[in-house]
Order: structure tokens, then C-alpha cells, then sequence
């Protein structure tokens, strides 16, 4: 079976104070369809930058990253993205909801981007999936915090994506709405046969993955199989 992503020898150095600075360290891994991986480590140690550089988002200083079989270091940043476009799904903490947007545009729009006919039916029957039915045409400042990533989870998951790439999903909510977020998402996930990579603090969200990354000073310490 072929990885869905695939870490090889990533390397992403930048220049600070004078010297150069290693944010993510010689990281090797692979996650196959079907899998949940939670990257977790303290503040600072990389977790961010690695999700960013899987998505393509970034460019490595150093190393590979193959997604959907494509090569993101061999392509520009038009061809990162239509393989993004293709495959990728994403929830991040601080929801990146388009404000002016309403819920049920703002998650109809990577099908409208795609072309894809008919797309206010199948929004509108994810948010009532998400338990948003009667939310539809409010505005993100006229939802809560929880309302809105459960937005941003349907966003993510309208297009079918075969990877889910989370960053801090729950990071902006308090215990018990975040405990909600994290039941959606892996009930969406295992709904939809999705691929989920997240970064979390928080240990109930990545006791829930099959597999734990740690990293330290940008470094892959252990791959902790749950």
C-alpha cells in the first residue's frame, strides 16, 4: 500500500539572530490511507511547521515530501496547490472562516472552486450532519466558537478529501466544546474513511490516534503506536 504522505529527510532551516536555526530536523515518517496520527511536543519543538511543510504550504530547506504520490518538492507553488486542492482537507484552530461569508457559503466554496454542481445541497446536508441545520445563513461573528469550527470541519471534509490535516483543532475552545469538536471529527473521519494527521496539546484528542509523532527541538523522537 502506497503512503499518503510521506516524510523524507525534511529539513527547514531558517536564519535568526545571526545563525541558522533548525525548526524541523532530519523527520522521516509515512502514514498510509486510513490511519490517525496525532504530532505532539511542546511549544516551539516544530509541530506546526511539519503539518505545514506536509501540506505543502511550506518548502522544505532540505528533503522530500510525497502526498497523493506526487512529489511537492519537484512542483511550483500553483502545482502544491492543485494537489492540495485534489487531496486535502484542513481545520485549524482559529477556524479561518471567510467573515463575510455566510456557514453554508463558506463551506460550499471549495466545491464551487472545483466546479462541482449542486454544491448548496450537499453543504447544506453536511451542516445539518454537524448539527448547524439552523445556522446556515448566519454570519461567523454571529456564531460561537464552537459553531464555527464545526463550520470549518464541514469545509474540510465537503470536498472528500483523503487526507485531514488538523492544527490545534481544539485549541481555541474550552473543555467540554472541545471534547465535542474532537467526537465530530473523528466520527466524520472513520464516516468517510478519511486520513487524519493533527497537531494537538491536548492528550484526550491524541490518545483517540492510532499512532502518536513526538518531537523535540524539531527532531522526531518516537512513533508511538496506540
Amino acid at each position: 500500500m502506497r503512503p499518503i504522505v510521506e516524510a523524507a529527510g525534511l529539513v527547514k532551516q531558517v536564519r535568526s539572530d545571526g545563525r541558522d536555526l533548525r525548526i524541523v530536523d532530519n523527520v522521516s515518517f509515512s502514514v498510509f490511507p486510513g490511519e490517525s496520527v496525532a504530532i505532539v511536543g511542546v511549544s516551539g519543538s516544530g509541530k506546526s511547521t511539519l503539518l505545514g511543510l506536509l501540506a505543502g504550504l511550506d518548502t522544505p530547506s532540505e528533503g522530500q515530501v510525497f502526498l497523493d504520490g506526487e512529489d511537492l518538492t519537484s512542483l511550483d507553488e500553483d502545482g502544491r496547490a492543485a494537489v492540495r486542492a485534489r487531496a486535502v482537507g484542513f481545520v485549524f484552530q482559529s477556524f479561518q472562516l471567510l467573515p463575510a461569508l455566510t456557514a453554508i457559503e463558506n463551506v460550499m466554496l471549495p466545491l464551487e472552486l472545483a466546479g462541482v454542481a449542486d454544491a448548496r445541497a450537499a453543504a447544506s446536508a453536511l451542516l445539518d450532519r454537524v448539527g448547524l441545520s439552523e445556522r446556515l445563513t448566519h454570519y461567523p461573528k454571529q456564531l460561537s466558537g464552537g459553531e464555527q469550527q464545526r463550520v470549518a470541519i464541514a469545509r474540510a471534509f465537503i470536498a472528500k478529501p483523503k487526507l485531514l490535516l488538523a492544527d490545534e483543532p481544539t485549541g481555541n475552545l474550552d473543555a467540554v466544546t472541545g471534547a465535542r469538536i474532537a467526537e465530530l471529527m473523528f466520527a466524520l473521519n472513520q464516516e468517510r474513511g478519511t486520513t487524519l494527521v493533527l497537531v494537538t496539546h491536548d492528550e484526550s484528542v491524541s490518545n483517540r490516534c492510532a499512532r502518536t509523532l513526538r518531537l523535540a527541538s524539531g527532531r522526531l523522537l518516537e512513533s508511538e503506536r496506540q
